[in-house]
C-alpha cells in the first residue's frame, strides 16, 4: 500500500481500517452540507461525496502547514483515515518538509451505498490527481527530488461514514493502478 509520505518522500494515501461499530445516526447535518432528497440513497451519495471532496481540500491544509494546525480534518475524516494522515503529515512536518499546491480528486463515485443497517455508509472510488502537489523543504521552498516512477495519478477507494456528527471519510485504499 501506498504510505502518503514514505521514507523517498514519495507521496499517496492512508491505509484501511475495519467498519466502526458506531450506531447509525439519527439525522443531523454532515460535515460537508446535507443534500434534501426524497431518496435516501441519492442523498447519501452526494453527501458522502461532497464529505470527501472537502476531506481532501483539507488533507492540503494539514500537509502545507508545517505546524499542522491549519486544518479541520477532523469535521471530514475518523479512523484510520484520520490517524494515518495526521501522523504521515507529522513525519513529514518533521523532517522540515510541506507539501504545496493542490490534490485534484477527479470523477468521484459511489460505487456502494448503504442506508439502512447498523451504520450508514458508502464506499468511494475516484482518481486521485497528486500531480500538482509538491514536496518542497518547509524552510527555503525548495523541491525535493522524488522517485520518477511513483504514481501521481491513480485509482482510490475510500469509505465514508455517516457519524452522529456527520459524514466522515475513515478509510482510503489507494488501488496501486494509474487512471
Amino acid at each position: 500500500m501506498l504510505a502518503l509520505f514514505t521514507a523517498s518522500c514519495a507521496l499517496a494515501v492512508t491505509s484501511c481500517s475495519g467498519a466502526s461499530d458506531t450506531p447509525k445516526a439519527s439525522p443531523t447535518p454532515s460535515a460537508a452540507q446535507p443534500t434534501k432528497s426524497a431518496d435516501p440513497t441519492e442523498a447519501a451519495k452526494k453527501d458522502a461525496i461532497a464529505t470527501y471532496q472537502s476531506y481532501w481540500k483539507e488533507v492540503e491544509k494539514l500537509y502545507a502547514d508545517p505546524h499542522g494546525k491549519g486544518a479541520k480534518l477532523k469535521q471530514y475524516a475518523a479512523s484510520a483515515a484520520l490517524a494515518n494522515v495526521e501522523r504521515d503529515a507529522k513525519r513529514a512536518h518533521g523532517r522540515g518538509l510541506v507539501l504545496t499546491g493542490q490534490v485534484t480528486v477527479q470523477d468521484p463515485k459511489a460505487t456502494k451505498v448503504v442506508t439502512h443497517g447498523k451504520l450508514d455508509y458508502a464506499v468511494i472510488s475516484s482518481c486521485l490527481d497528486i500531480s500538482k502537489w509538491k514536496t518542497v523543504k518547509a524552510d527555503s521552498k525548495k523541491p525535493v527530488t522524488l522517485p520518477s516512477n511513483r504514481l501521481t495519478k491513480y485509482v482510490i477507494q475510500s469509505t465514508v461514514e455517516r457519524w452522529p456528527e456527520g459524514w466522515r471519510v475513515t478509510r482510503d485504499e489507494p488501488q496501486d493502478r494509474r487512471c
